[in-house]
């Protein structure tokens, strides 16, 4: 991140209080060497003996240039580190170069790589250079090992902070693309219901309309009013299923648009009408599960609806059973056809494991739930979940 996009990135009031924080540091540092310019020397420490309007500015360059340092981190940190070794040639400095590591921390923090670690390069020597010519060349206060000793501690100070800064920049890129891939995983999911619900409409409605436009074909010479019926069907079925698709699509072209509520238990009804009117006598019980979570309605729907599209396609005219009753901590949900009647031929082969199938499988895993499907032994074909009332999403 370049410095003009970090400063940018910290608008706001967040950026307004850190900018806070580092002017009062900064009056802080200035003053602090304000105060050590004034000093006396004893212990073997040497003072200040220069014009006052020096070390005022020097003091302004150690101290109140981290005001700027989230804005201009690179010159702030080369500005600094020049006015400390202004300061510890002049006898001033007598701290191991505080200011210099908040100013490295931002480097690290806010700069790419190249940038990062060029800068370091150039303003740790002269840091620990300025150190050592200031305590074993231009006024010694001990032996050489003990200059040696103050500037491995500002070695430390500077390039302990700056590698501070690259670490939480990597954990925050990282936590960066983490967020990134739950998103992708999250739109993944969205994209793959999409299309569930997508087949399980258009896989319902069309199977009802070809039962129907197959009775209208069948009669229409013989009874002209059971055709328009079975047409009237058609067009009733087709507006529903174009209404849902279009309900469902909207969800891709944006996040805002007015998707009205999810099919849910309150739905059966119209789903069971659909099926009678397409040659399967349907018997629908729901008990004690009105107040289900609308994830979980949503999922009882699907299920229903796959099992009466496999009852009108492949055993119509028939009759089914649906049952949606919640057990304990549980809600059952039973579909269970009787099979073509006796002497009528199915027109498609039984269902194994289609799409249909495999998607409310999946639906309901992703409640904690599980779905059995097959043939009866004595006939038809039977659709069982099991959905946990809790409702929570699993992963």
């Amino acid at each position: 991140m370049s410095e003009s996009r970090y400063g940018h990135a910290m608008g706001g009031a967040a950026g307004r209080q850190l900018w806070v924080v580092d002017l009062v540091v900064g009056l802080a540092l200035t003053a602090a060497y304000v105060g050590m310019a004034h000093l006396p020397g004893g212990d073997g420490q040497p003072s200040y003996d220069g014009p006052a309007w020096l070390a005022w500015v020097v003091a302004a360059g150690v101290g109140l240039s981290v005001a700027l340092r989230r804005r201009l981190p690179v010159p702030v940190l080369g500005v600094v580190v020049l006015a400390l070794t202004a300061a510890t040639l002049l006898d001033i400095t007598r701290e191991p170069y505080t200011a210099a590591g908040l100013a490295a921390y931002l480097v690290g923090l806010a700069e790419h790589a190249r940038r990062s670690v060029a800068t370091l390069a150039v303003a740790l020597p002269v840091a620990v250079g300025g150190v050592y010519v200031g305590e074993a060349v231009r006024t010694p206060s001990g032996s050489p090992q003990d200059a040696v000793g103050v500037a491995a501690l500002v070695l430390l100070m500077v390039g302990g902070s700056w590698a501070a800064g690259r670490v939480v920049r990597s954990r925050r890129a990282e936590a960066l693309r983490e967020a990134r891939r739950q998103a992708d995983r999250a739109l993944d999911e969205q994209r793959l219901q999409i299309a569930r619900d997508l087949h399980d409409i258009v896989s319902h409605n069309l199977s009802l309309i070809a039962v129907r436009a197959g009775v209208a074909a069948h009669v229409a010479d013989a009874d002209p009013h059971e055709a328009r019926s079975a047409l009237r069907a058609i067009e009733e079925t087709s507006r529903a299923a174009l209404t849902e698709m279009r309900r469902t699509l909207g969800v891709l072209r944006t996040s805002d648009a007015p998707l009205g509520p999810a099919p849910g238990l309150g739905d059966l009804g119209a789903l069971a009408d659909d099926a009678r009117r397409a040659g399967v006598a349907v018997h629908l019980t729901v008990v004690g599960a009105e107040a289900l979570p609308e994830g979980d309605q949503l999922t009882v729907y699907r299920v229903v609806q796959e099992g009466l599209t496999n009852a009108v396609r492949y055993a119509a005219p028939t009759s089914c059973r649906v049952s949606v009753v919640v057990d304990g901590e549980d809600v059952l949900v039973e579909v269970v056809d009787e099979g073509p009647e006796a002497g009528a031929a199915r027109s498609e082969p039984a269902p194994s494991g289609g799409h249909g199938l495999t998607g409310i499988r999946e639906r309901a895993r992703l409640y904690g739930g599980s779905v059995e499907a097959g043939p009866r032994p004595d006939g038809g074909f039977a659709v069982r979940a099991r959905l946990p009332l809790d409702g929570e999403v699993r992963a």
